[in-house]
């Protein structure tokens, strides 16, 4: 039978794949959005400068401090592709999600599982790479490859668990190809995977299959207690699954942004140490919009790791300031084995 051997969490932001300088890329358009969300509002920059001004945000959004927390990221990324080497698994799932890279106005799922033999991936087109908002082409080697890259799918466990899903009540959207959009500004896999493959798998990608869930898009985002439950039936399938294989579940996202939010991270954090579905369950859609909408990413990684017997603890947790609004990406990295 198969065994979940292990579990990571970890986030894929632009923060990660560039330099404490390159951060600054974005303010322009930190400043000019004029609906931040942050907890259950949304705020224009000045107003969340003068909610905030008590918590130092000037000196922790400074070049020493993204400096140090930019160095603390990368060798917390190191510490995640090490555990992930020596864990040797055959086989993996990863929960992600998708920012239309791959879906669009003209289709938008709530869940898809990619059930094909491979999956594609490579560089943007100088074309591509002008449509791109401030600061994000620079991270792209973060999260796509050099040249055109084909990686392993698994057509065989892909196919069992959307018929397991699908016998317990869940409508799954599946798809055997990536498209290719006519004048679209990306091609390929989504950065929530592509980001694993090339970071924590350090290119070494084992057959795989994607779970991309609409966290972004309303009206159809799916609720952090739907995303657990599907996470949950996944992780009790993959356990009656016949096959001798190795099994490792990742959730890609995630944590607070745009705007970071320390605290609820850290009630994140708390409640996978205490494996508290019901706390993860019934956290509110005005507090999983935007960036932070990710987190459902873990949320269903931890519906699929909470009835194992897996253990681990935080590798690290680097809140990434880029203003004194609170502007940035709070970078975290958590894995059982």
């Amino acid at each position: 039978m198969a065994q979940i051997v292990l579990g990571m969490w970890t986030t894929h932001g632009p923060t990660l794949s560039t330099t404490p300088e390159e951060w600054l890329l974005r303010l322009p358009a930190d400043h000019a959005n004029k609906a931040h969300w942050y907890q259950t509002g949304r705020y224009d920059f000045d107003t969340l400068v003068e909610m905030r001004r008590d918590e130092g945000l000037a000196e922790k959004s400074s070049l020493a401090e993204r400096t140090k927390r930019n160095a603390a990221c990368r060798a917390a990324i190191d510490r995640m592709a090490d555990a992930y080497a020596a864990a040797k698994p055959d086989v993996a799932v990863i929960f992600g999600n998708d920012q239309q890279e791959l879906f669009n106005d003209a289709l938008m799922p709530a869940f898809t599982v990619f059930n094909g033999d491979a999956i594609w991936n490579e560089p943007s087109s100088p074309e591509q790479a002008a449509k791109h908002p401030p600061g994000i082409h620079a991270a792209e080697w973060g999260h796509k490859p050099p040249a055109y890259t084909e990686y392993p799918g698994h057509p065989e466990l892909a196919n069992y668990l959307i018929g397991d899903l699908v016998a317990n009540g869940f409508d799954i959207t599946r798809a055997s190809q990536l498209p290719r959009l006519d004048n679209h500004w990306h091609s390929g896999i989504g950065h929530a995977f592509g980001f694993v493959y090339r970071q924590i798998m350090r290119d070494q990608v084992v057959p795989h299959v994607p779970f991309i869930t609409n966290t972004f898009f309303p009206p159809n985002q799916p609720t952090a207690r739907r995303c657990f439950e599907m996470g949950r039936a996944v992780g009790r399938a993959i356990k009656a699954w016949k096959p001798d294989a190795r099994v490792a579940i990742f959730g890609s996202g995630g944590m607070s942004h745009f705007v970071i939010d320390e605290t609820f991270d850290h009630q994140i954090f708390a409640a996978l140490a205490a494996r508290d579905a019901e706390g993860l369950c019934a956290i509110g859609e005005d507090w999983l919009q935007s960036g932070s909408s990710e987190l459902k990413n873990w949320i269903a990684a931890a519906g699929a790791l909470f009835e194992t017997e897996l253990s681990g603890d935080i590798v690290d947790y680097q809140p990434c300031y880029r203003s004194e609004a609170g502007t940035g990406t709070a970078n975290g990295f958590v894995y059982w084995n």
